[in-house]
């Protein structure tokens, strides 16, 4: 099977089709992690994305049942320097095309990946196709100019449940955390999805957390009807700016409940305090990160997945202290407010498989509800 890899400002590269026989339309992004191939494919922040891995050599461990982030992938595309047909690890139960066959996700291979990464980087992540179905070039080229920009678009609501559910599954059976002391309880959160990484929901459940997801438009009021101790606001696709009704929603929880974001929900709690987002050129995904964090000046590396950053400079520095910035462009990776419980990161303290530098964040969450607790039956 052959495929076609056409980008909107009319580069073409042609290769090995993998996965599904399909045509999937998307913005052409580039990761860098070494390994972890499952836990991108089925990240559904790459809702509406193709996305290049980096690492040459990919499928030669295959994929299982407990290695994934979602239901199922959530990319519209894969490009990869080699797929590799044979799976050896005593954990595969499928090869990783067939996986990605499943699910009709199409796959092309045997591509100067370098030569690609380099494109995007220079000029910037762009509309593209993957196509095994039509491989003339000027038709794919004027398919990929006609498919939707990411700016604009709210892909969250498309990716979030449909309905209310309960999560109790922890890491594994030895990795729940010995909640914070004085806590009769598990604390109660309520987690918003807007496209959330199962591997969040394990680690809220280590750290002693009974977690309730509910859906990305869930009211503020209907948040409170289910009394929570604390508000989690996930990982998401797509541009933050259309997601009003959740700024809407975080100021009305903010202050009356203790609030944690990441990814999209660092976005969404930066706009709800008045600051503006922008787009990326190419974005940060991967997981070599290099972030500092301002208030300890240590570095932490980390695993980062999003093409918009909140922009600093349009925060009130009376209001909102700046906790953590990107090494490598200087860009905004973690606020918290000065007066309220609330903080968030742009990077995924949670990452699987990792690193694993940042997991603090979520003992900070647990101990900002017991302190919030404390201070309320006081």
């Amino acid at each position: 099977m052959r495929a076609v890899l056409a980008l909107e400002d009319g580069r073409v590269f042609h290769g090995r089709g993998g996965g599904a026989p399909a045509e999937r339309f998307g913005e052409v992004v580039f990761n860098t992690s070494l390994s972890g191939y499952q836990e991108i494919l089925t990240d559904p922040s790459y809702a509406g994305q193709i996305v290049i891995l980096t690492y040459p050599h990919i499928g030669n461990y295959g994929t299982n049942a407990l290695d994934s982030e979602s239901a199922r992938p959530c990319t519209e595309g894969l490009v990869v320097r080699e797929l590799s047909e044979l799976a050896s690890n005593w954990r595969s139960e499928e090869a990783a095309s067939d996986f990605l066959a499943d699910y009709g996700v199409p796959v092309i291979a045997d591509i100067d990946t370098r030569a690609l990464v380099l494109h995007l980087r220079r000029h910037g992540v762009m509309r593209g196709v993957i196509s095994t179905l039509d491989r003339d070039e000027t038709s794919l080229v004027a398919k990929a100019q006609a498919s939707p920009s990411m700016v604009g678009l709210d892909l969250a609501s498309r990716v979030t449940t449909p309905t209310r559910y309960e999560w109790t599954e922890p890491s594994s059976p030895l990795s729940r955390l010995e909640a914070t002391k004085g806590a009769a309880e598990p604390f109660r959160v309520v987690a918003f999805d807007y496209g959330i990484k199962q591997n969040i929901l394990r680690r809220l459940v280590d750290g002693g957390c009974r977690v309730v997801v509910v859906p990305a438009k869930t009211s503020a009021e209907e948040v409170l009807a289910l009394k929570p101790d604390g508000v989690f606001l996930s990982n998401g696709p797509g541009d933050p700016e259309p997601l009003d009704y959740a700024a809407k929603t975080v100021r009305k929880l903010a202050g009356r409940v203790p609030i944690f974001g990441i990814c999209l929900g660092h976005q969404i709690i930066g706009l709800a305090l008045g600051g503006k987002t922008y787009k990326l050129k190419f974005g940060h995904h991967g997981g070599n990160h290099p972030v500092l964090n301002l208030e300890t000046n240590k570095v932490e590396i980390t695993a980062q997945n999003h093409g918009f950053a909140v922009d600093p400079d349009s925060l009130k520095a009376s209001e909102v202290a700046l906790t953590h910035r990107n090494l490598n462009d200087h860009t905004l990776e973690g606020l918290r407010h000065r007066s309220l419980p609330l903080f968030s990161v742009q990077y995924h303290p949670e990452a699987s498989p990792g690193p694993h530098d940042s997991a603090y964040l979520f003992r900070r969450f647990v101990e900002m509800m017991a302190e919030f607790q404390s201070k309320g039956k006081g």
